[in-house]
Parts: structure tokens; sequence; C-alpha cells
């Protein structure tokens, strides 16, 4: 029987693994923000005088998505995923949750490593990989 003493999976390669373009990030983004509006307006009668039921439901969502399956509508419309430094999967809803927070406070999104991971990435554990397009 073959058993490992480290129990950890192996990090996922930066070397390898095609992190995805800043244009990309944003078109994902916006279109994830145009959504959360969207649904927000539903919930309170003026956005202009109430804008946190937006930025709830960003955060909320984005938690949600990235965190069980690292990508929100706006992220498959643009063709990026977030995935885990660790493994390569997704996230999981904390570590979602806290990468969405950090990328509502917008300036952790702003400041980023030669990876061209930002702040919040870094805090979460993540990167933003190209989707790969599936053979079929």
């Amino acid at each position: 029987m073959a058993t490992t003493s480290d129990p950890k999976p192996p990090a996922l390669d930066l070397t390898t693994t095609e992190v995805a373009s800043f244009g990309r990030r944003l078109v994902g983004l916006l279109i994830d923000w145009a959504a959360a509006t969207l649904v927000a307006s539903f919930l309170v009668d003026s956005l202009a005088r109430n804008p946190w039921p937006q930025l709830i439901v960003f955060v909320l969502a984005h938690a949600f998505f990235v965190g069980l399956f690292g990508q929100t509508l706006g992220m498959t419309l643009a063709r990026v995923r977030c995935v885990s430094m660790a493994d390569g999967g997704a996230i999981g809803i904390p570590r979602a949750l806290l990468r969405g927070v950090l990328l509502g406070l917008l300036i952790p999104a702003m400041i980023s490593d030669g990876d061209g991971r930002g702040l919040h990435d870094r805090a979460a554990g993540s990167v933003m990989a190209a989707a790969v397009r599936r053979a079929q």
C-alpha cells in the first residue's frame, strides 16, 4: 500500500498556466457588476440613494459562483477562471467571499504582482487563468 507523507496536492505551476489578461478580467468584472446592478435594482427603489444592495449582491454572487464553480457569468463570457494556487480547482466559498470583499474595495485589485495577481488573489490563494476550451 503506497502512502505519502505529504497530504497536500501539488501547487499550481504559473509557468505552465496561461494567466488571464487584464482586459479579459476587466470585461468579466464589468459584466458581473452590470448583472449585480440589474438584480439589486429589483431589491430597492433607488440604487442612487442606496448603493449597498448592489455591492452585497456582487460579493455574494461572486462568493457562490467562484467558490463552487470557479467562474461567474462575466468570467464565463470573458473566458477566464479563478482557480486555486494549491490544486488548480475551485477555491471554495470562504476564500471566494474574502476575494469578493477585497475586490469590492477595488484598491487590492489595482495592486498586482509580476504574475498579474492582485492583492485579492494573493489573499485568497487564487489566480485568474485563461479558460481552456473543451474539445467537442
